[in-house]
């Protein structure tokens, strides 16, 4: 009979690979539907050796962009050098390790009657089994590390609260060709190999070691920091234990010296890349992008409802407890994921794009769950040995499961999920939710939401636009004869002033009239409807609105926003409207400020 951690293993397989297939995206002309933003930058080291010949120039690459992803591809993250050749933005290990799965494809697609190009559908298909394949087996590396140590019970929790109540079910099922599923693979084997290798030294576990982390750090280089692990098994932190530690290493340091080298070694692919692109052994191909160390944005990474860790995968917060358990339950684990998970944590969040790119949750720390599985399984050991306290938390669990059931589905195509623009607002408006109003989207950039009936309404500013300049009388007009238009010749409109008092009213609401032929998909291009709060000259107050966020091609509709005003003393109120670069033809009418308690 089979034991309850291998159905949970069984029952998460079955969730990865359904979910994986039931969200692949239908094949549609002019689209990449698994080769798609950073996981086609990855990639694009194979078919450019291996299809183009054309590692230096990438000259194919428009082609690319026009013939599979019109817009938002990976497959321009490359960038001219000074040497004149192009450079690739992204480390190129993800294709080191697509390479098998490549190459099958590539035998494949012109027999099969595809195009051999590096993108039709045998290639695509390929990529999509390699994810759920590794996540299968990453998964399955991480039951074998916990069983042994904690227990059926708890191995069985850890692998459902991973797959249900965490971002890595979108990770693994939804985007498992991007990095951090296949790292998680790595760290999960990585973790079965440390442990082995103190148990009884040899050279090949060894090299086994130093090859995984180079490879991990020719895929991300801040993977570099899983280092810590093997150097650090099994630290007691005394000037005994250090010194025992130093000992250790002394005694195997021809094994240390394999395991470096190996690393080297696979790292070395780097170097040599960018040496025959551009001549030069080191190149920061992140150009604009860096760190910020001493300013991490370390509160918003972990705690905001904008793309906050936690606050999406709330259940994670067991792991961290855990660190107390797991340090009487395993000593030897203790140090070095402690170690590494805060240095983990800091350097993720120093990234000046901490949101990286918008995603659910943080989608950086995806790989290290496979660390955090191990004080998960400690935490929930100590529970299940205390029924009370484990019947209260099989609740939250549940609760917790349900919610990141509901968010993985929210993070799919047509999903309620706007990924790294997220509001506390918001997220309570459509939480639990699969179908809402459309213009709850205003939520994401006012994030304040009356929801009473208004009381002592009145009109504060009202505006028809039908006195407009001929430049900015957009026509056919959505009412009259005239509606707001602005473009980049007009980009903004006259700023209304009006003069109020702090204490006359609790709330106000901005509204107006829009439509436009076309759904405008850019939100930094979308126009914008600006209220501010003055003292004198100072903005106190400031609320941008994107009303297009809530139109529909050749729909017109009023949409309105509610905002609370400051607490900080003011004398008078402004709007205005201002052009981002939009295409869409937008026009505004019967625009109108209201108060209200």
């Amino acid at each position: 009979m089979k034991s309850v951690s291998w159905w949970a293993w069984i029952a998460c397989v079955a969730l990865i690979v359904g979910w994986g297939w039931w969200y692949y995206p239908p094949a549609q002309p002019h689209q990449s539907r698994v080769l798609q933003w950073d996981a086609a930058g990855y990639y694009l080291y194979l078919p450019a050796i291996f299809v183009h010949h054309d590692l230096r120039d990438l000259n194919f690459r428009h082609q690319l962009v026009r013939d599979y992803a019109p817009s938002g591809s990976g497959f321009d993250s490359a960038f001219p050098h000074p040497s004149g050749h192009m450079v690739l933005k992204y480390p190129a290990g993800l294709a080191l390790q697509e390479l098998p799965f490549f190459l099958v494809a590539h035998a494949l697609a012109e027999p099969l009657g595809y195009a051999p190009d590096g993108y039709s559908d045998p290639y695509q298909l390929a990529m999509k089994l390699a994810a759920l394949l590794v996540a299968i087996l990453s998964l399955w590396l991480v039951r074998r590390a916990l069983l042994p140590r904690f227990g059926e019970w708890a191995t069985a929790g850890t692998l459902l609260i991973l797959v249900l109540g965490t971002n890595y079910l979108n990770y693994s099922a939804g985007q498992g060709s991007l990095t951090h599923n296949w790292l998680f693979g790595w760290y999960a084997a990585l973790l079965l190999l440390t442990p082995a290798y103190y148990d009884r030294p040899t050279a090949g576990r060894a090299a086994a070691i130093g090859a995984i982390i180079g490879l991990m750090t020719l895929t991300r280089p801040t993977e570099l920091l899983a280092v810590l692990l093997p150097l650090l098994w099994g630290l007691r932190w005394s000037r005994a234990g250090l010194r025992a530690q130093l000992g250790f290493w002394q005694q195997h340091a021809g094994h240390l010296l394999l395991a470096a080298a190996l690393g080297a070694a696979v790292l070395s692919i780097q170097p040599l890349y960018w040496y025959y692109a551009s001549g030069q052994w080191v190149v920061y191909s992140y150009q604009e992008q860096g760190f910020s160390w001493l300013k991490p944005h370390l509160f918003d990474g972990i705690f905001s409802f904008r793309s906050g860790w936690l606050m999406y995968s709330p259940l994670l917060i067991t792991a961290l407890v855990g660190f107390g358990p797991l340090r009487r339950q395993q000593p030897a684990a203790f140090w070095p994921m402690l170690v590494f998970m805060g240095l983990f944590v800091y350097v993720a969040f120093a990234w000046d794009e901490w949101t990286y790119g918008g995603s659910l949750g943080q989608r950086a720390m995806v790989q290290t769950y496979a660390v955090l599985a191990w004080p998960l399984a400690a935490a929930l050991r100590w529970l299940l040995a205390r029924p009370v306290w484990a019947a209260l938390y099989g609740v939250l669990a549940v609760l917790g499961c349900a919610y990141g059931f509901w968010l993985s589905q929210m993070a799919q195509g047509g999903g309620l999920l706007a990924a790294g623009e997220m509001t506390r607002t918001y997220l309570w408006r459509i939480l639990f939710r699969y179908q809402v109003p459309l213009e709850t989207r205003l939520l994401l950039d006012s994030n304040s939401d009356f929801t009473g009936t208004p009381r002592n309404l009145r009109v504060l500013w009202q505006q028809d636009f039908e006195q407009q300049p001929a430049a900015t009388c957009g026509t056919p007009a959505l009412a009259g004869n005239c509606s707001l238009h602005l473009d980049a010749a007009h980009p903004s409109s006259s700023e209304h002033r009006l003069p109020v008092r702090p204490g006359t009213f609790t709330w106000l609401r901005a509204s107006a009239l829009a439509g436009a032929p076309d759904y405008e998909w850019d939100v930094g291009r979308m126009t914008q409807y600006v209220v501010r709060f003055w003292d004198g000259p100072t903005i106190v107050k400031e609320r941008t609105v994107r009303l297009q966020r809530a139109l529909e091609p050749n729909l017109s509709r009023t949409l309105s926003f509610t905002i609370r005003p400051p607490r900080q003393p003011f004398d008078h109120v402004s709007i205005v409207f201002l052009y981002y670069g939009t295409t869409t033809n937008l026009r505004l009418d019967n625009a109108r400020l209201e108060a209200f308690d």
